[in-house]
């Protein structure tokens, strides 16, 4: 009887769940149950399964952006009775492009999104792989739609759709290059990958440092000692809790 009343006090005391991290997960849940299902899928099914959601998540941001710039995009018209060079026409139709309202922007948006989510998913079905070729492949075909579907550029559509195409190829190829570098840890870190742990359980990672510029390595942890430490200006107090972590971690 006085378990069954501490336990209701205990779960009075607790505190409630939070209905944000709930939600979080459940839609993990869902996430990671739809990609299961998905991967067993043919190609065909998969690929216009990513291109229908890519394209929705497009015309989303495409009509919230098209939302903020349309009183833009009416004041782009051309003045009445102008008579405008091609070239000039050309320039107006690209800003048109650029800054139209919510349903262009929506259906640009859903067009570049959509196929380069469908050529993406090809690609790597295909390939077996992500990297930046298939990334320029679909950045290229999503470049080259949405030049034709938003009229963007001059008269010559084949080849400004072509222009484009590279373009938006050669960003998104800088983009994934760039996030590659920053995505991966420095070389030199890999041989640091013990020392950080060890010197983490021991609330030392302050003195990482000490070790990176001593170049005491994960090869020189059963080799430290007490006058290496303190070469590489650890003090007193650190360097017995460093020694007597690798002398444990021997002794087991």
């Amino acid at each position: 009887m006085e378990q069954g009343k501490r336990g209701i006090v205990v779960s009075k005391l607790l505190p409630p769940n939070n209905p944000i991290e709930q939600l979080q997960s459940r839609f993990k849940e869902i996430e990671a149950g739809f990609k299961d299902w998905l991967s067993k899928q043919s190609l065909p099914v998969e690929a216009a399964v990513v291109t229908a959601t890519g394209a929705t998540q497009g015309a989303a941001i495409g009509a919230i952006m098209g939302t903020l710039t349309n009183d833009v995009s009416a004041s782009l018209g051309p003045p009445p009775g102008a008579n405008l060079n091609p070239q000039a026409m050309a320039s107006l139709k690209q800003a048109q492009a650029l800054s139209g309202g919510p349903l262009i922007q929506a259906r640009n948006f859903a067009v570049m999104t959509g196929v380069n989510a469908g050529i993406s998913c090809v690609m790597k079905r295909l390939r077996g792989k992500e990297d930046v070729q298939s990334s320029m492949v679909a950045a290229f075909g999503s470049g080259a739609m949405f030049s034709l579907v938003s009229g963007m550029g001059g008269p010559n559509q084949a080849a400004n759709a072509v222009t484009s195409g590279f373009f938006f190829a050669l960003v998104q190829g800088g983009l994934f290059k760039l996030g590659q570098k920053f995505s991966q840890p420095p070389v030199e870190d890999v041989y640091y990958s013990q020392t950080r742990s060890m010197l983490s359980n021991l609330g030392l990672q302050n003195y990482e440092k000490n070790f990176k510029k001593g170049l005491l390595t994960d090869t020189t942890l059963p080799l430290l000692t007490d006058s290496a430490l303190r070469d590489v200006n650890i003090p007193p107090g650190p360097r017995l809790l460093i020694l007597d972590h690798i002398q444990r971690s021997e002794s087991t």
